[in-house]
Order: C-alpha cells, then structure tokens, then sequence
C-alpha cells in the first residue's frame, strides 16, 4: 500500500485562469513578487464567481496566502478554484495557484487561498445568487 507521502498531489477545482509570470513582476531578488501572484488568485476566483452570479459580483474578503515555492520568471501559472460554500448571495471559493517552471519540471503547488465574492446589481447592492439546477 502507497505511503500518503508517495502520492502525487494534483489539482482540486476547475481551471480558471493560466498565464505565464511577467518579468515585470518581480521583486528585488528577481523572483515573482507574491502580491502580483495574489492579485491573479484573486481575479481566478472573481471569474469563477461571475460565472456563478451571472453578472456583477465583488470580492468581500480574501484569506492569507503562504507560499510553498517560489515563483520564477516564465513559470505558466495554473489557477483552479473550486465552490467551498455557496450562501443566497455570496459564495466562498478556494483558490489553488499551481506552477511549471520554465525547464519544463512537473508542476507543483505554489499558493492557496480562500475568497469571499457576494453578487451586486448595476447599483453595487448586494442581489440574490440565480438559483442553481442540483
């Protein structure tokens, strides 16, 4: 029987978003700065959450992110989120920010969030989620 620590981790969730990191988004080590990362983790879950709404929605909180690798330059970010609670209005998604370098290595987990979306109206007040076929 496999140990737990053989298995290969893969991603939870549907891919939201994918790109490559910018040169532009540096720090002064020459390593992708974390809040650029941040910032796509939270445009990922915002697609995901206006897919969901069906409209306009707006991102209520975001959770702490902890960084398991850094990010180089050219690595293809892959970012997949998945529904963790869905209330009348507003919904939770996790958000995994997964990385292939560019020499080609296996990808593997760089970051994890969680976010708070809540679905507005063109008048930015908070409006009911569209009901959802089970």
């Amino acid at each position: 029987m496999p140990k737990a620590e053989d298995q290969l981790l893969v991603p939870e969730g549907e891919l939201s978003l994918k790109l490559p990191a910018s040169s532009e988004a540096t720090n002064m080590f020459g390593d992708v700065y974390g809040g650029w990362v941040a910032a796509r983790a939270v445009e990922a879950a915002e697609i995901r959450a206006a897919t969901i709404a069906e409209g306009r929605i707006a991102t209520v909180s975001v959770g702490s992110m902890d960084f398991m690798a850094p990010v180089l330059v050219g690595t293809i970010l892959s970012f997949f989120t998945r529904i963790v609670e869905q209330g009348r209005s507003s919904m939770r998604i996790a958000v995994e920010v997964w990385g292939r370098c560019p020499d080609g290595r296996d990808p593997r987990k760089v970051s994890e969030v969680e976010c708070v979306q809540v679905a507005i109206d063109e008048q930015g007040r908070i409006r009911r989620l569209p009901q959802q076929d089970d």
